[in-house]
């Protein structure tokens, strides 16, 4: 559960994982994103402008050790697996439509 400090009778969000207990929380520099992993295969994203009803799901295999935002939060960094040592670095996808009139 997701709780506002300052309304403690209800929970802003019930946010669930797949497999296991939620191991590590990050938000983004700029608070628009927060990311959560469990321990093994899973890290999930969510909007939190959208109420954290907008997320998405990156499915890993193995452990996961660390996640980290980039200080200026275009890239996402997941560290897993430590037998085999990896490191997994994720780009925000931007739709620049008005780039497509210029042609």
């Amino acid at each position: 559960r997701l709780w506002d400090v300052r309304k403690l009778s209800s929970s802003l969000a019930v946010l669930k994982g797949r497999m296991g207990a939620i191991r590590s929380i990050r938000f983004s520099s700029d608070g628009r994103f927060m990311a959560m992993a469990e321990p093994a295969d899973f890290v999930h994203l969510y909007d939190t402008r959208q109420n954290y009803t907008k997320s998405q799901e990156i499915d890993i295999f193995g452990e996961v050790a660390g996640i980290s935002f980039s200080p200026d939060t275009e890239a996402f960094f997941v560290v897993a697996d430590r037998t085999y040592g990896s490191l997994l670095e994720f780009n925000r996808r931007r739709m620049n439509y008005y780039l497509d009139s210029i042609l």
